[in-house]
């Protein structure tokens, strides 16, 4: 169901869009905290046509389409917004990684650790910069969210890989 909200925030945030353009919009924005690739995209937004959620304003060469939401769409999204309590729980390959982590030894789990903290430097330092170039607000939100989630996960990591060197070595 999350896909299909996004989707459709996307839309109305940024007006009628090809799939094209709503994989390369959802990448830059809603995908910094919710995942999806562009074959799970396309499946979604034939489902949401079907459905009466969307509708195709446009159709050009070799099939594209340009998609818009519809009056039912946008009741669909407010409901979700206002009425749904979304799931909370983390599914992020990531993350499970690093829940195992203790299945290994300090030597191994500390360069994934540091590997891991240096990987969230560089997308938190990436959305900073997208930032700089955002014209709306929703976007802004969506960017300052997956940056604040960066930089908490940087931090958790390089706490946690000093926290298991000093107790290597201190063993």
């Amino acid at each position: 169901m999350s896909l299909r909200i996004a989707l459709l925030g996307l839309l109305v945030e940024s007006g009628a869009a090809s799939g094209y353009g709503l994989t390369k919009h959802f990448e830059l924005s809603a995908g910094n905290v919710w995942h999806a690739k562009h074959s799970q995209i396309y499946p979604e937004l034939r489902k949401m046509e079907a459905d009466g959620a969307i509708e195709t304003v446009e159709e050009g060469a070799r099939g594209k389409r340009t998609y818009d939401v519809t009056e039912a769409g946008r009741v669909e999204l407010r409901r979700w917004l206002v009425e749904h309590e979304p799931e909370r729980t983390i599914r992020n390959e990531a993350s499970l990684r690093m829940f195992l982590l203790p299945l290994l030894g300090p030597e191994e789990s500390v360069p994934l650790l540091r590997a891991e903290a240096a990987m969230y430097t560089t997308r938190a330092k990436r959305l900073d910069e997208i930032c700089s170039h955002i014209g709306n607000d929703v976007s802004m939100y969506q960017a300052r969210m997956g940056y604040h989630n960066m930089r908490a996960m940087e931090a958790w990591a390089t706490e946690t890989a000093d926290a298991i060197e000093q107790k290597a070595a201190g063993a």
